[in-house]
């Protein structure tokens, strides 16, 4: 353990004193090698708490970032209003349900002018179980009711099979697109295309399996299954269903633009007039990007705060250490006075022996974090990803905890006086 270190020590070309005194920390920090070893390891869990939460939370940030980028910085769709019609000092004027309906919907789209490829879409179920023949899901699975363009807004693909075309949705086909976590589930080893599951009640044909997203914010597509909008509405839906008007502007049309057409049609099908709140909300792919990485930083900091907390239980724990053993070698060090070592020389002797177990504990906290972060990340099927700033963060607060937990008792053991310390006993 000490030799490479050591190594490195001369390579830096540092002088024959400062050399001695570091070859002398190594002996110490080897001869009470438990307590040592104890010390490197809590501040490797520390660290690797730190390094490991930080490793997956921005593995998670790169895989949003991948599947938001899918489905185009201008996309954007319209949405009910969930929210209270109240203000503090009168109750606004109510015109429409919460709910925007299918024939809304229907209308927006016929009479939208911007150029784009619009989808319709509502959730016919939202917690399923899918069968197929004796296997079945978990009651997890989100039973999206939409059309042939639903493909494109999402950003998703076909691995298998096809997707709806205008025949399908304009007969109320009993077909079925499948996520691949629902293929994975109900079809091991069997090819999934043509097979007939059951959603509820009622039985669809699969024509198509979606191109697995990962994990993603709200559960992605792996965990659903599509059904045609027509089919849908005479099998779960009602008037009172809530639908999704999906929009992606076409190449070159600005968002701005296209958003302020649309928010004012769909004011005029929703019959509001100039001086009325709307009743409905637009939200923009990238907006929901930005509120999600803004939870992804308080995730970020509270996993900060966390392995900090673990750091100082650390430094607590290498301070101890450090004053026992100026306790111990107290004969020692009054020997190395004795034989003309200064205060200096004594401080920096333990300053040494302080830092080099924080580092070694910081690189194996380190080693351990990124592997605990990326394993977590490979059960989220993110990507693998190398956080250098957060190891070199570790690094720098390895080397913070070090010197703050060493200077009181390297502070003390220059302090004290030789012809005392060769007496004790």
């Amino acid at each position: 353990m000490a030799n490479p270190i050591i190594r490195i020590v001369r390579w830096l070309g540092f002088n024959p004193l400062m050399k001695e005194n570091f070859s002398v920390s190594m002996k110490s920090i080897k001869s009470s090698r438990l307590r040592s070893t104890l010390t490197i390891m809590i501040i490797a869990i520390g660290i690797t708490s730190l390094v490991g939460i930080l490793t997956a939370t921005d593995s998670l940030k790169a895989l949003l970032n991948e599947n938001f980028g899918k489905m185009g910085a201008n996309s954007f769709a319209i949405r009910s209003n969930f929210s209270d019609t109240q203000s503090a000092n009168k109750r606004a004027r109510v015109i429409n349900r919460r709910n925007i309906n299918y024939n809304q919907a229907k209308e927006f789209v016929a009479n939208y002018s911007i150029p784009s490829v619009t989808t319709i879409s509502a959730t016919a179920l939202g917690n399923a179980t899918i069968k197929y023949g004796s296997a079945k899901t978990n009651p997890i699975i989100r039973v999206i009711a939409t059309d042939e363009n639903n493909l494109g807004y999402v950003g998703a693909k076909i691995s298998k099979g096809r997707s709806f075309n205008f025949r399908d949705i304009e007969s109320s086909a009993f077909s079925a697109i499948i996520g691949s976590g629902v293929s994975s589930s109900l079809f091991k080893g069997i090819e999934p295309i043509g097979k007939i599951i059951s959603v509820g009640a009622v039985r669809y044909e699969v024509i198509g399996v979606l191109e697995t997203q990962g994990a993603t914010f709200g559960g992605g597509v792996d965990n659903q299954v599509w059904i045609p909008l027509s089919n849908a509405r005479a099998t779960f839906l009602s008037d009172n269903s809530f639908y999704v008007i999906g929009i992606v502007p076409s190449l070159g049309v600005d968002q701005t633009k296209a958003i302020d057409a649309a928010e004012q049609l769909f004011r005029s099908i929703r019959r509001l007039s100039p001086i009325d709140p709307s009743d409905f909300r637009i939200t923009k792919s990238d907006a929901m990007m930005e509120d999600i990485m803004n939870i992804m930083s308080y995730v970020t900091i509270a996993a900060f705060i966390i392995g900090i907390i673990t750091l100082l239980g650390a430094a607590v724990g290498l301070m101890n250490i450090m004053l026992v053993s100026v306790k111990e070698r107290t004969r020692e060090i009054g020997t190395r006075k004795a034989l003309g070592a200064n205060s200096k020389t004594i401080k920096q002797q333990f300053l040494f022996e302080s830092i080099v177990i924080g580092q070694l504990g910081g690189a194996f906290g380190i080693l351990l974090g990124v592997a605990v972060g990326n394993l977590t990340a490979m059960l989220m099927k993110s990507p693998f990803v190398i956080p250098w700033f957060w190891m070199f963060c570790g690094v720098m607060v390895c080397l913070l905890v070090s010197v703050a937990s060493g200077y009181l008792p390297a502070v003390r053991a220059s302090k004290l006086d030789p012809i005392e310390a060769l007496r004790y006993e």
